[in-house]
């Protein structure tokens, strides 16, 4: 594939809008103003997951869309030996009472599993134990919600490798439970066409008439970097960026590591789950990108892609404001 090789001058406006952390897998977003970021993605993304615990099969939105109503909050405290708490609410009408877990293992203690079933992949983890031994397990709490034995683990130390893309044959790159990527990069100008896109087609395909009006929200496609000022869509055409601002002391003197785009983003039904109320669109928006985002991927060229997957070439820190600087951008 040919390349530019210099910065494009195209591109030579572009912010980061939006940060958002997935603390645990198919579960509520977190939105920060800022993140560190490391070769396997944006700091406490997708480190935990909830899975079945008999099979050790990771649980998503996609089976079960109830999960978006989880709601992760990290608290973190570096006098704390496992580096603060991550706390676990449920809806009101649930049932389930909150909960807290130490943020990163207590290795000696917690039940170590390395047959945890994500995709093609067997992957590490650590069973979770509440951080306090009053009440309920968390494995009890999470199963009542789940009305089926699941736990709670968290990422261990055993790289996960990433399959290797069209784009980058060679790629040697690790993510924690993301579903193939370390990030996500996706253009907040998209959701401006895909609105035009959904109300044109109201009455139709069983899109609700609701869709007249209603926003859609681009936290559905649970991004983890939102681009503005790039246009709709521009990440399709990128194959690296940087990012960074003018009043980062950290990095001055040093150059910002890059963000491969390795792949466009293959979307399931999973964007159809309204994460306010947990509930899955027949329609909206899979139905819609299928009439105009397919055949994008040579791999699966009958599917909608959204957005594209990063890997990160090193670590380093993002702000919303940042600017975005487009080294490389993919030959047409």
């Amino acid at each position: 594939m040919v390349v530019s090789k210099k910065p494009i001058d195209l591109y030579n406006n572009i912010q980061i809008s939006k940060i958002l952390v997935h603390p645990i897998k198919s579960c509520r977003g977190i939105s920060l103003q800022s993140c560190r970021y490391s070769p396997e993605g944006l700091e406490h993304d997708r480190r935990f997951c909830i899975i079945e615990a008999v099979s050790h099969q990771v649980i998503t939105a996609r089976e079960v869309p109830k999960m978006v109503m989880i709601t992760p909050c990290i608290k973190t405290d570096e006098r704390s030996p496992h580096g603060g708490v991550l706390s676990i609410s449920f809806p009101e009408d649930s049932g389930c009472e909150s909960f807290s877990v130490p943020l990163y293992p207590v290795e000696e203690q917690w039940e170590r599993l390395s047959d945890i079933a994500l995709w093609r992949h067997e992957v590490d983890g650590f069973v979770c134990e509440n951080q306090s031994s009053n009440g309920r397990s968390s494995s009890t709490i999470l199963s009542e919600y789940f009305k089926r034995p699941v736990h709670l683990t968290v990422k261990g130390n055993k790289p996960r490798p990433c399959d290797p893309t069209d784009s980058f044959p060679g790629l040697k790159a690790t993510a924690l439970y993301q579903d193939g990527y370390p990030l996500l990069v996706l253009s907040e100008e998209s959701i401006d066409v895909l609105h035009e896109e959904i109300r044109s087609r109201v009455g139709t395909q069983g899109i609700a008439d609701e869709w007249s009006s209603q926003e859609f929200v681009i936290e559905r496609f649970r991004p983890n970097i939102v681009l503005r000022g790039a246009g709709p869509f521009a990440e399709d055409n990128f194959e690296e960026i940087d990012i960074g601002s003018d009043d980062d002391t950290e990095m001055i003197g040093a150059e910002q590591p890059g963000i491969l785009l390795v792949s466009k983003c293959v979307r399931c039904l999973l964007p159809n789950v309204c994460p306010e109320t947990g509930v899955r669109d027949k329609a909206v928006p899979y139905k819609v990108l299928m009439k105009f985002r397919i055949g994008l991927d040579r791999q699966n060229k009958m599917k909608p892609c959204v957005g594209c997957n990063g890997v990160p070439l090193g670590n380093g820190m993002i702000k919303v404001g940042d600017t975005v600087n487009v080294r490389r951008i993919i030959a047409a």
